[in-house]
């Protein structure tokens, strides 16, 4: 069984900061991509950052430049770094994890149950 569990969100004025934390925990043998995701009332999740075990990252365009994925591997744990931000950016943020649980297993998408962030204009 594995965990994944996010903390960080809460509420903020535009042009704040916030930095989530997202760490899994379990019984895993290595993760392949973490990444963040995130859901608005009323709107699909989507696709915000992510990252590779070796360090590659992709972002949504609507965040580049103003946020920044990283990941420490050694604590299966991966951060949000999220400035500049705006109204639009309110959501709740979903942490993703591709868990490989033994050797030579398939490759699982882990959830967590998301937190939410607030940006008030």
């Amino acid at each position: 069984q594995v965990q994944v569990v996010e903390s960080g969100g809460g509420l903020v004025q535009a042009g704040g900061s916030l930095r989530l934390s997202c760490a899994a925990s379990g019984s895993i043998f290595s993760i392949n991509m973490m990444g963040w995701y995130r859901q608005a009332p009323g709107k699909e999740r989507e696709l915000v950052a992510q990252i590779t075990s070796g360090g590659s990252t992709n972002y949504a365009d609507s965040v580049k430049g103003r946020f920044t994925i990283s990941r420490d591997n050694a604590k299966n744990t991966v951060y949000l770094q999220m400035n500049s931000l705006k109204p639009e950016d309110t959501a709740v943020y979903y942490c993703g994890a591709h868990v490989r649980g033994t050797e030579g297993s398939p490759l699982y998408r882990y959830w967590g149950q998301g937190t939410q962030v607030t940006v008030s204009s």
